[in-house]
């Protein structure tokens, strides 16, 4: 008998297999520690922890899917990228080393121009988002796997990542007062405070809802394509399980290609926000110096 995931697929053998071996102790577990925490924060919110993770407690599904197949994309980034970069050579590069390459350029120049030249110190985090994420969303075009990132659970992770880091960066840079008053926007006049303050709550909202946007928008579009292959290849069985799926897969694939772009493009975006050219400053006080040296 298959248990099923989220959209009512079936739970991925090797999530079976590890739930059969290892959920009972994972479950005991869960019950003496982790739940009574849960069921007391929840209730503050009227509610159970079953209601919110849509999932009861256990032996079967102590250790989820999402989890499982969050693990192996990680391992299976660190694997494509081992692969891919084979013996590095500068006279005779490998198909796998030229395509690695074009990855790190298209990265490396979508950074600098949104973020800016100082932006390739941000590089390592926006392309192991990249990568991971790609990797999660391809998942699901292959038997056995699902996309982790089908799972809101997954996509919020990610999102609160994105968001810890750019506000990370933001403090570091400018020190917490500064950083915070870049919500108000440009500096105005004392007499339009109401403005600046208008301005500041709308920012401050928005990004205390960015990683929750991040999440949905990544979550819907991949939960959706999968939802959308199983339906349609399940219309008409077994005339719609030959050829039908083969279009679906390349569909799939873009959209995998997509999602991948704008998560990473929206965490450039937001890491320009908060940061500046390291000597912007530096230029203005050598501007501010020149008119006093003609005087002097």
């Amino acid at each position: 008998m298959f248990l099923l995931a989220e959209g009512g697929e079936h739970t991925p053998l090797i999530v079976e297999f590890l739930n059969h071996y290892l959920g009972e102790p994972v479950y005991r577990f869960q019950i003496a520690y982790t739940k009574p925490l849960w069921d007391k924060f929840f209730a503050h919110f009227g509610t159970t922890p079953e209601v919110v993770f849509n999932a009861p407690y256990s032996p079967e599904t102590a250790i989820p899917w999402y989890t499982v197949m969050f693990v192996i994309a990680c391992i299976l980034s660190v694997f494509v990228i081992y692969l891919l970069k084979g013996k590095l050579s500068e006279d005779d590069p490998a198909g796998g080393q030229l395509t690695l390459e074009a990855g790190y350029l298209a990265v490396r120049d979508l950074l600098e121009s949104v973020v800016g030249s100082h932006g390739q110190k941000y590089f390592p985090v926006v392309a192991t988002f990249a990568v991971l994420i790609l990797i999660s969303n391809l998942m699901g075009q292959f038997p056995m796997f699902m996309s982790p990132t089908a799972s809101v659970n997954v996509t919020y992770a990610l999102g609160l990542s994105s968001f810890i880091y750019y506000n990370y960066v933001g403090i570091r840079e400018n020190g917490v007062g500064k950083h915070v008053a870049h919500l108000a926007g440009p500096r105005l006049p004392w007499f339009l405070a109401v403005i600046t303050g208008l301005i500041f709550c709308i920012e401050l909202i928005s990004n205390v809802f960015r990683p929750f946007t991040l999440g949905v928008r990544l979550f819907a579009n991949m939960f959706s394509d999968e939802k959308v292959f199983v339906e349609i290849t399940n219309i008409y069985p077994p005339y719609t399980h030959f050829l039908l799926p083969l279009a679906l897969t390349g569909l799939g694939v873009f959209v995998a290609f997509v999602q991948t772009l704008v998560f990473s493009l929206l965490s450039m975006i937001y890491i320009g926000e908060v940061t500046h050219e390291p000597h912007d400053e530096h230029e203005h006080d050598a501007e501010n110096a020149e008119p006093a040296a003609a005087h002097a």
